[in-house]
């Protein structure tokens, strides 16, 4: 089969297409015939980590067909399932782990599944997190990326009266308007009136900015980006709170909250109230290029690569 793979430290020329031999799962793993991956953030950074072990190939949210499963899963073979893959994502044929494997509706194509099944998830369970309430005033930092451009669709979703878009380029502003925004900013424009909810995916800088943007007892959730300290006596002089939120623990930790909002994102995307955006769509062998679309934040939506 072929894979992409990473035997060096570096940027996304590092990427480079091989053969490899047919992986087999083992306990708990499913083997799947990817039909499209989705690139990522995170992974695209791991090119650049020394403590990332070489040779390495790419996780990334997944797409496809059972072909082969460990023992006592014999049933799941043949299942179109969306996943997490942690590694081993960017090729023709992915284990995967079981329980991360989620059977996908007719109804949600590729795109749509790639997109949900942890962009979506993310987006949902960062809004839950900030407790948005109906009437409430949400910023989507990040808000033309593959998380953030849901998680302005489901602030809507979740009774905002306001979401406002801020994003690196004003040239995103007519996408996130598109979507629903009532407002586009950029991260260096004053942001408006303070708000309630902050969901963050760039920390760094725009994490800063958005702690300062927080109205009395508002909360800022971030789920990506570097952080930067928190001074907690701040934070309890005007009532507000910061809260971080990761895929892994919360998939680990609340299954069935997990479960209950993949079904409910499967479902409003079949009713077309969520939009999934596909920025770019490339072959394996140019996912180099993948990455640089990624780390020059140029992406509007999802990139996905096809094998």
């Amino acid at each position: 089969m072929r894979r992409v793979c990473f035997r060096s430290y570096g940027g996304p020329e590092v990427l480079k297409t091989e053969d490899a031999q047919r992986p087999e799962p083992g306990e708990g793993e499913l083997l799947v015939e990817v039909g499209a991956v989705g690139v990522t953030y995170p992974v695209v950074r791991l090119t650049r980590r020394p403590d990332v072990a070489l040779p390495h190939v790419p996780g990334g949210d997944v797409v496809g067909r059972v072909v082969a499963a460990g023992p006592g899963l014999a049933e799941r073979v043949g299942e179109r399932v969306a996943a997490l893959a942690f590694d081993g994502a960017y090729a023709e044929l992915a284990v995967v782990p079981a329980m991360f494997a989620f059977p996908v509706p007719d109804a949600v194509d590729d795109a749509g599944a790639v997109g949900l099944v942890r962009g979506g998830q993310v987006a949902l369970g960062a809004l839950r997190a900030g407790a948005v309430h109906a009437g409430e005033s949400v910023v989507v930092t990040g808000a033309a990326g593959g998380v953030g451009h849901l998680a302005v669709q489901l602030a809507r979703e979740l009774g905002a009266a306001r979401v406002v878009a801020a994003v690196g380029d004003r040239a995103k502003a007519g996408f996130v308007r598109d979507l629903g925004a009532d407002e586009a900013v950029t991260y260096d424009e004053e942001w408006g009136a303070p708000a309630d909810v902050v969901v963050d995916g760039v920390g760094g800088d725009v994490q800063a900015a958005a702690l300062r943007a927080l109205a009395p007892l508002g909360r800022l959730v971030a789920y990506s980006g570097a952080g930067r300290p928190v001074d907690v006596n701040e934070l309890r002089a005007h009532g507000r709170s910061v809260v971080g939120f990761a895929m892994r623990p919360f998939v680990a930790g609340r299954p069935e909250a997990y479960a209950r909002q993949r079904e409910e994102l499967w479902d409003l995307y079949a009713r077309e109230r969520l939009i999934v955006g596909v920025h770019r769509t490339l072959p394996l062998e140019e996912a180099a290029e993948a990455h640089r679309i990624i780390e020059r934040r140029e992406n509007r939506g999802r990139v996905l690569l096809r094998p």
